[in-house]
């Protein structure tokens, strides 16, 4: 029996997934997607303006469009950080947004299968072999086998393809995120804002990360994360929406998932593996952003796989990471360092809240995020910010 041999196969029907096998497929590889049917990770569902622009997206996917956040203190104090002019984040619902790029793919020529990755081996001449075992196969079954001149491994956070063939890639540090989609309140919520982002930096609610009230039009995400395994995630949730009257709203489901805070040190194994999206741990510390680096990680995933293909060098597989971290690697380590110091206790986490009234700040803040560049127009205030933190660092601003 001949195995069908595909240029590129790419495990993981996510953002990056899809969007690696998008990318080849329109290149004119042969690409396989390689998907788990059903499964929906827990996240917040904003997208910026940068990656609508970049990738493509219409506008009939964005479920809400927010024009400010709120941050609350764990004092509850509460600041409003409006967008801008008519700028707006565009949230999406991952159930369908997911399933439309993995459909786009397989409209520019990637072949789709349903089906759990199992093992990756080599056949005699050392060319990859991925075994899966199809959606619905009986205990038993013949798992199916397809050769692969290349291995994208796009599966999550602690990925079975990571683990089974990049060094290093089972020991990435996760927060857990759990997140209940409800429905949109009518008028059981007095403080709901369908066009607002609520954070809340409590350690009650999260020891060393956030959590968070998202609006995704006719529906809500609720929730939080930590790395602290022993905090009860779903407790949280449960508190959040006790304390903001979402107890009295419908749940319609939940999910829960690692996401890593920290990009890999390396994503490829130098021959024929190469990592992207959640596997390579391409999700922002502090902020626990992931659409816009997913599918820019796999996009550049794509960049490097294209280059593999056509010269044969395993080299070029490194450029994916040495192109990624020369764009973010800088906003990942600043943001990194927030993480530790702004979440460590109440005491930082009500001065770093007090920092977000600061009209510099915000108008950074949501310039940096909209549009995925650090600010240079106005490197004063830059300057003005960073006095500004160090007055809160050292207690001589009040919070």
């Amino acid at each position: 029996m001949t195995t069908e041999t595909f240029d590129v196969v790419v495990v993981g029907g996510g953002p990056s997934g899809a969007t690696a096998a998008y990318d080849l497929a329109s290149k004119g590889r042969s690409v396989l997607l390689l998907d788990k049917a059903g499964r929906i990770k827990p996240c917040g569902g904003a997208i910026p303006p940068r990656l609508i622009r970049d990738f493509a997206i219409p506008q009939d996917l964005l479920v809400a469009r927010i024009t400010s956040a709120r941050m609350v203190s764990p004092t509850a104090k509460e600041v409003d950080m409006p967008i801008d002019t008519d700028g707006y984040v565009g949230m999406v619902d991952r159930e369908v947004f997911d399933e439309y790029l993995r459909e786009r793919a397989a409209d520019a020529g990637a072949v789709r299968a349903t089906g759990s990755f199992e093992t990756l081996s080599r056949d005699a001449d050392g060319t990859a072999v991925v075994e899966y075992r199809p959606k619905g196969a009986a205990d038993g079954a013949p798992l199916e086998r397809v050769r692969a001149r290349l291995v994208v491994g796009a599966d999550g956070a602690r990925s079975q393809v990571g683990k089974q063939a990049v060094p290093g890639a089972d020991k990435v540090k996760c927060v857990f995120a759990y997140h209940e989609i409800v429905e949109a309140p009518q008028d059981e919520v007095r403080s709901y804002d369908a066009n607002r982002c609520d954070v809340y930096y409590q350690g009650k609610l999260s020891p060393d990360f956030y959590a968070w009230i998202f609006p995704h039009g006719k529906t809500v995400s609720i929730g939080t994360g930590s790395m602290h395994k022993g905090f009860s995630l779903r407790g949280s949730v449960a508190e959040l929406r006790k304390a903001t009257g979402f107890d009295k709203v419908r749940t319609l489901r939940h999910e829960g998932a690692p996401i890593p805070l920290k990009p890999l040190k390396k994503w490829d194994n130098g021959r024929d593996v190469l990592l992207a999206g959640d596997a390579a741990g391409v999700v922002a510390p502090a902020s626990g952003e992931g659409i816009y680096y997913a599918m820019l990680g796999g996009r550049l995933a794509a960049d490097a796989a294209e280059e593999f293909c056509r010269t044969g060098q395993a080299a070029a597989l490194g450029l994916a990471r040495k192109r990624f971290m020369k764009q973010h690697g800088r906003v990942f380590w600043i943001l990194g360092i927030m993480q530790y110091f702004w979440y460590s206790s109440d005491k930082r986490r009500e001065k770093f809240v007090k920092i977000c009234e600061d009209k510099d700040v915000q108008r950074l803040t949501w310039q940096s995020y909209m549009n995925k560049e650090l600010v240079r127009r106005d490197p004063m205030a830059h300057v003005r910010i960073f006095f500004k933190d160090l007055a809160h660092l050292f207690g001589f601003a009040r919070a």
